[in-house]
């Protein structure tokens, strides 16, 4: 039996400039810019070759590849949920290398935002931070800059909102509609909160549904060379709100649900933990998500003039019962709850809302329990970096604990 022929090589007076190799680009590389060579035996998507690498923003860093069928989106990888390391993912690359064709990302923020903004740029190498100057003309309306927009030409460009209050989102909105025009190659807005989201419907003739219009806004901003707009944003109110987005943008619709299941890990008492919802449409929203632990379901009824909760199905008792919702803001339907929880034999309770809103310090009513009064205050209040006004209220003030969004951002940016 003959043996086998030894692995062959490329032509040794070759090399090959390029991005996402495929066969059929190699094809007509030689059947057009070298007619003369026949086409090699190696020349296939299954064999090993060897190939440069380089990006066209800059033509004298080249790298080199081996064994490169195909290259996967690059992921940040967590660990831990107090250490989080970025990890470029290759099928076929080294790790190394693949670090070293990562997309870039150019992420500009509001000033709100920009302790997040810095957590998110910390976790990976491949996210810079470009600032804006935001200023104001002497009759209060803005007067913003983009410095250095050439700059950005040919990048991955993302800008971080918050859309705080109405005053904010008009220069922010200014911003957003302006950054795709630089001819960057695309663009991504990260909106974490989206604030009209609790009026997605009309009961009586003449209400504006506002979340219904804030999409509309976002869905016409202008296109990038790389097609529409990415927004990305997490636990939007009601599910059926992603339908009021227009095909000119693309919404990537995240969730802090597992950023809380990871928290909830580490608790001592992790074996203990059932899962509370203070109305069906909690329990709609994020059930699937949390259908690994006991569930308790309680149920606004009106009696009266009055809007009580009751406890609908599941059992407290002696359990570390952690109340879930998408947001707060007066927090009386969580106080309530709270309370049926308790008298129902709940050894402790907590809460978690993705969008701490806590509108006149409402978050002034949640007290905490350092053990055996979980009808008197609760063991952690649980909220994300969604709302930056409100983080820095509640920073370091039992119950509360922040579970940033940035590892999770992060990640969608690299997609």
């Amino acid at each position: 039996m003959a043996a086998s022929p030894p692995p062959p090589t490329p032509h040794p007076s070759l090399k090959i400039h390029s991005i996402g190799l495929m066969n059929t680009s190699l094809n007509r590389f030689f059947s057009k810019t070298a007619p003369s060579l026949s086409k090699p035996p190696w020349l296939s998507l299954r064999s090993t070759c060897r190939s440069e690498l380089g990006s066209f923003g800059d033509s004298q860093n080249w790298i080199t590849v081996d064994h490169y069928p195909r290259l996967d989106s690059v992921r940040i990888i967590q660990s831990s949920p107090s250490a989080a390391s970025p990890i470029p993912m290759a099928a076929s690359a080294s790790l190394d290398s693949a670090a070293k064709i990562a997309k870039k990302v150019c992420l500009f923020y509001c000033a709100e935002n920009k302790p997040l903004a810095e957590r998110i740029a910390a976790l990976s190498d491949h996210i810079e931070l470009r600032s804006i100057n935001w200023r104001t003309f002497a009759d209060g309306f803005p007067n913003l800059f983009i410095p250095n927009a050439h700059g950005i030409r040919g990048q991955h460009v993302a800008f971080l909102a918050s859309f705080s209050s109405p005053g904010v989102i008009f220069e922010q909105l200014s911003i957003i509609y302006a950054l795709p025009k630089l001819f960057v190659s695309s663009f991504t807005l990260v909106l974490p909160f989206f604030p009209t989201g609790t009026s997605e419907r009309m009961e009586d003739e003449g209400d504006v549904a506002t979340a219904f219009t804030l999409a509309r806004i976002l869905s016409n901003v202008p296109i990038s060379r790389g097609g529409p707009t990415s927004l990305v944003t997490f636990d939007i109110h009601a599910l059926q709100e992603r339908f009021y987005f227009g095909d000119n943008i693309l919404p990537c619709f995240e969730s802090g649900i597992p950023l809380l299941k990871n928290r909830l890990q580490q608790l001592p008492d992790s074996d203990n933990i059932s899962i509370a919802f203070p109305d069906d449409g909690a329990w709609k929203r994020f059930h699937k998500q949390l259908q690994h632990f006991p569930t308790i379901v309680c149920a606004k009824v009106r009696e009266g003039d009055q809007r009580i909760v009751r406890l609908k199905e599941g059992d407290p008792r002696g359990r570390h019962v952690v109340i879930v919702d998408d947001l707060v803001q007066s927090g009386g339907t969580l106080i309530e709850c709270q309370k049926l929880l308790a008298a129902h034999g709940a050894a402790k309770i907590s809460a978690y809302v993705t969008h701490g809103i806590f509108p006149n310090k409402s978050w002034e009513r949640f007290k905490h329990d350092s053990g055996g009064n979980p009808d008197g205050g609760m063991t952690y209040f649980w909220i994300t970096d969604s709302c930056p006004w409100t983080i820095n209220q509640v920073m370091n003030r039992p119950p509360f604990e922040v579970i940033s969004l940035a590892n999770s951002i992060a990640a969608s940016l690299l997609i």
